[in-house]
Parts: structure tokens; C-alpha cells; sequence
């Protein structure tokens, strides 16, 4: 256990940003999941309202810093021709 009065602070604060990360990893991941779940299903409709609703969560995932601004990119990318296959 740490002794130092900054050190106390740190595991506090690491506590605090790892509980967050989680929470907007998670939510991003369930965003993702119902744009290819709609894909699968072969629900048009279904997969742009999911993509336009996955989008911005993507994006501020990133500008929060829980993933890379590329990784948003690839993702936004990915998920975007994959609905367009449905034609």
C-alpha cells in the first residue's frame, strides 16, 4: 500500500479514470455490437440508425482519450461499409 500522501492521490485518481474508461469502452462496444447485429439480421433501416447513432459515441471516445483517434477512424470506417453492403 502506498504511504506517500501523492501516491494515496494517484491510486485514487487511477481508480477513478479506469472506472470511467470502462464504462465508455463498454458502451461504445454495445453501440458497435447493434450496428453488425442489424447487418446480420439484413435490416436496412435498422443498421443506419445504429451507425448514426454508433458515430458520435466512436468519435467521443476518442477525443476522451479511451481509444486512439485512428482506431475511431477504422472503426467509423469499417462499420460504415459494412452497412453500405447491404445495398
Amino acid at each position: 500500500m502506498a504511504h506517500h500522501k501523492s501516491a494515496i492521490k494517484r491510486i485514487k485518481q487511477n481508480a477513478k479514470k479506469n472506472a470511467r474508461n470502462r464504462h465508455i469502452s463498454s458502451t461504445l462496444k454495445t453501440y458497435i455490437k447493434r450496428v453488425r447485429e442489424a447487418v446480420e439480421a439484413k435490416d436496412k433501416e435498422a443498421a443506419v440508425a445504429a451507425l448514426k447513432a454508433a458515430i458520435p459515441v466512436i468519435d467521443a471516445t476518442a477525443s476522451k482519450g479511451v481509444i486512439h483517434s485512428s482506431n475511431a477512424s477504422r472503426n467509423v470506417s469499417r462499420l460504415t461499409k459494412l452497412v453500405n453492403t447491404l445495398g
